[in-house]
């Protein structure tokens, strides 16, 4: 399916809200957010944990939960992602679930994973639309299939390249003779310059200028007309979160080397880590089960046997990483469409037969082919 889902067990939910045009009415909308959800495995999630690991290109951002995870390298429970504002929420949201999920009285403590990236250009994000509920809905919508990718759950507001973005995913399986696992990669894309974006090395955002396509930010030069915008952020400004899933099995420290590689798929697309970026990566490895539960429960076990992939073959691994990261951003671009939201503020989808054009200018894309 090229998606995080072709990593066995692992589930995608989304709760979408769009309502509302117009004037921005803090507390009233325009709407334009939501939540996804990730579920790793098909296991109880909240008891039973994954190895997991993490890692920081630019942290003005949040991806919660990450303290346990670097300490003991364990995720233990669904992921998910929204806007800014309402990482609370949602981290709160996910507990509800957890606590809802389990039997009355189980010794339970949660530390939950919830990030964010700022949609606060179309959105009313100040109005804390995002409920506990709307994490209950993208749980409930969790599947193993196809992944909808574009203006969904909390790329819903999104805006990548100065086009609009949001959610995308793609995955890579290894050869057999590397192993034969299975690597996907889950991203909320919302940064970079129009100028920044490469696709398969080609310089599409020089040649799609905002001259032709227009920014939804306030534009800098003055001779490039300016679409009704507030004040706001720069150009460029925003985040990306980055989700890795593989059936390999993974030592908690390979997974922050898989995580690493995330940042060099973005790179590949343009993006430079801003200092106004919130760019975070997660890697869970689902190749190493029945690890001790997070529940107080006693384990008789005083060793558990766990398999590591050997270091010296691991870099297909991260091969993998690198392009569906890459790939799962061009995909957000091409599965979005033009959203205007608040104030009459548009973000303009990737156009795409200019695209194929400028692709096939340059030797690549179905064009070329």
């Amino acid at each position: 399916m090229n998606a995080i889902t072709d990593v066995s067990g692992v589930r995608v939910g989304y709760s979408t809200i769009v309502r509302g045009d117009g004037p921005l009415v803090v507390g009233e909308g325009p709407v334009r957010t939501g939540v996804t959800m990730i579920v790793p495995h098909d296991g109880n999630v909240y008891t039973e944990p994954v190895y997991a690991g993490s890692h920081r290109l630019n942290g003005n951002g949040e991806l919660t939960g990450l303290e346990w995870i670097r300490e003991a390298g364990l995720l233990t429970g669904p992921i998910g992602i929204t806007n800014t504002h309402s990482v609370g929420v949602v981290h709160d949201g996910i507990i509800r679930h957890a606590v809802r999920a389990l039997p009355t009285g189980t010794s339970f403590w949660s530390l939950p994973v919830a990030g964010e990236t700022w949609d606060g250009l179309l959105n009313d994000i100040d109005g804390f639309h995002v409920t506990m509920a709307h994490v209950d809905e993208a749980l409930a919508a969790a599947g193993d299939g196809p992944v909808a990718e574009g203006n969904v759950g909390g790329g819903t507001g999104m805006v990548c390249h100065e086009f609009k973005g949001g959610t995308g995913t793609a995955s890579r399986a290894l050869d057999e003779a590397d192993g034969g696992w299975a690597v996907g990669v889950l991203v909320q894309a919302n940064y970079g310059r129009r100028s920044w974006l490469r696709i398969d090395g080609v310089p599409v955002g020089e040649a799609i200028p905002v001259s032709d396509v227009p920014t939804p930010y306030r534009p800098e030069d003055e001779d490039v007309p300016a679409p009704p915008v507030a004040p706001g952020p720069p150009p460029g400004s925003g985040s990306i979160i980055a989700v890795v899933a593989t059936d390999a099995p993974l030592l908690p420290h390979q997974c922050e080397r898989l995580a690493q590689r995330a940042g060099l798929g973005i790179a590949r697309m343009g993006g430079t880590g801003s200092h106004s970026s919130g760019d975070l990566f997660l890697c869970f490895a689902t190749g190493n089960r029945g690890l001790p539960h997070t529940t107080f429960v006693r384990d008789p076990r005083l060793a558990v046997d766990v398999r590591s992939v050997n270091d010296h073959v691991i870099s297909p691994l991260f091969d993998a990483v690198i392009e569906a990261t890459e790939e799962a951003i061009l995909n957000a671009m091409i599965a979005a469409d033009t959203m205007t939201g608040r104030d009459g503020i548009t973000a303009h989808a990737l156009p795409h037969e200019r695209l194929i054009e400028v692709m096939a200018r340059y030797g690549r894309g179905p064009a070329a082919r």
